[in-house]
């Protein structure tokens, strides 16, 4: 291990030291930060740092397989999911699980404990290089060590992913209990109920823009949070813009009045 350190040139001391310090930083970002989207933003940058870590090293198929599979698909699917079914900080204080964070604690220490010894195992061992293992190339050498030597915990790992997929497709079924409505059931609801019968107005009506999160603006200048969705208007985040758009109106109607002033003293003196 000491020689191996020493053999290491000062470029990539930096580069560990450097990437690897902000590694740790985005690890740690991804459990503290309050947002989910933060979250999983430093979570995508720590798997893009891990990936240059592998191609330094020599593992070039490991690497560009962690920037395209779990960076580029897994990542960003997740990111978009949490984008798009909305995710507050106040869903994390909901355990929908007792006991789970003991339990993820649990997890926490014992993963911490194996990667100490798989650590310390490997400082007291000698390593055969990377000359050795990628002699007759990179991704053959990872094939010949998948199905060869580690085998059976490929499969048990390829079974688990196919379970937990087939399992979240489960937990997210749900079984309709009633007739789905049709359009002329639920137009004849609305009419019944006096609800908002034409289509709903479009956001940024008569506002400065058509931000989805700002509302459309009345003719009297009064915002209408029936143009914005429900889940924005749930959260708080609607800009309100309609003091700036009432400011507006006022010095329109007034731009208004002097010219047509303007417009009945040139008249008359005509």
């Amino acid at each position: 291990m000491s020689a191996l350190a020493a053999a290491a040139s000062t470029g990539e001391a930096v580069q560990f030291w450097i990437l690897g310090t902000v590694a740790v930083v985005g690890a740690l970002s991804t459990i503290l930060m309050k947002k989910a989207v933060h979250s999983a933003l430093c979570l995508a940058g720590t798997m893009i740092i891990l990936a240059v870590f592998y191609l330094a090293n020599g593992a070039y198929f490991l690497g560009i397989v962690q920037i395209v599979v779990y960076t580029g698909a897994i990542m960003m699917l997740f990111l978009f999911v949490v984008m798009l079914v909305g995710v507050t900080a106040a869903d994390s204080l909901k355990e929908t699980l007792k006991g789970q964070r003991w339990l993820a604690a649990g997890c926490g220490i014992g993963f911490g404990i194996l990667l100490i010894a798989g650590i310390g195992n490997a400082g007291i061992k000698e390593f055969n290089g990377l000359g050795q293992a990628n002699a007759a190339g990179n991704v053959q050498g990872l094939a010949k060590l998948i199905f060869t030597d580690y085998v059976f915990a490929f499969e048990i790992t390829g079974a688990l992913l196919i379970t937990a997929t087939v399992g979240a497709m489960v937990l997210t079924n749900r079984e309709r209990t009633e007739r789905a409505k049709t359009q002329r059931e639920l137009s004849e609801q609305r009419v019944r109920e006096g609800k908002h019968l034409p289509p709903l107005p479009a956001p940024g009506v008569y506002a400065r823009h058509n931000a989805v999160d700002i509302a459309g603006l009345l003719p009297d200048g009064t915002p209408s949070e029936l143009t914005v969705m429900q889940t924005l208007r749930e959260r708080g985040q609607i800009r309100d813009v309609s003091t700036e758009a009432l400011n507006d109106l006022k010095a329109l109607e007034q731009r208004s009045e002097e010219r047509l002033g303007r417009d009945r003293e040139e008249e008359a003196a005509k």
